[in-house]
């Protein structure tokens, strides 16, 4: 994962990844950018679920647990599947340093705590055109839940990475991303919540008895 590709250091003392100023820059996101958006358009998604489709508010939060729940599913699936590829040629050692190997090279820096906005912005288009095809208008009452549990990932990822651990339950949060980081890349994939690594069996012992 760590293999070095980047091209050098920024003014700020980020990795640099891209010659191209534009590419650059575009790869550098602050959080507050896409959670307020994802919130926004979710909020958005979800009054017009009932008050223009005339779905049933019990239906449309349902729906919206779901969605939460099946981004968790998604966000687990792919930090170890995708960003954990074992794949060995150049272009998928490329691939994997830019979408995620920077981030454990520098995890501490904040314009790469979150997907570049147009990609993301991208995907939440694709998978709004999906779900309708899918469900029909069921999917403005799914997408919500969706982007929902992705704006409290990011915002999840980027408080265990630059504030100190609270003493509280969400203590265990701070744990789990840490031993994915400093211990074991090959271990806890769940940022937001460590539900499928229970299910899936990659959380370790140590990490069950916090």
């Amino acid at each position: 994962m760590r293999k070095q590709l980047n091209v050098g250091k920024n003014q700020d003392g980020s990795i640099r990844v891209y010659e191209n100023p534009i590419l650059e820059f575009v790869s550098h996101t602050p959080v507050y950018v896409p959670v307020g958006l994802y919130f926004l358009v979710s909020g958005v998604l979800l009054y017009l679920a009932i008050a223009q489709k005339a779905l049933d508010p019990i239906v449309v939060t349902g729906l919206f647990v779901l969605g939460i729940l099946s981004f968790s599913l998604l966000e687990y699936l792919v930090h170890r599947f995708l960003f954990h590829h074992p794949g060995q040629k150049e272009w998928q050692i490329d691939l994997k340093y830019k979408f995620h190997g920077i981030h454990h090279d520098n995890p501490k820096d904040k314009g790469r705590l979150v997907m570049p906005l147009p990609v993301s912005i991208l995907l939440a288009c694709l998978l709004f055109g999906l779900f309708y095809l899918l469900i029909k208008t069921y999917a403005y009452g799914y997408l919500p839940g969706v982007l929902s549990g992705y704006s409290s990932y990011l915002l999840v990822h980027y408080i265990v990475h630059i504030y100190a651990p609270p003493k509280n339950f969400f203590k265990i949060l701070w744990v789990n991303h840490a031993i994915h980081h400093y211990k074991d890349e090959g271990q806890v994939f769940g940022v937001s919540s460590p539900l499928w690594d229970y299910v899936f069996g990659t959380m370790p012992k140590k990490a069950k008895t916090v």
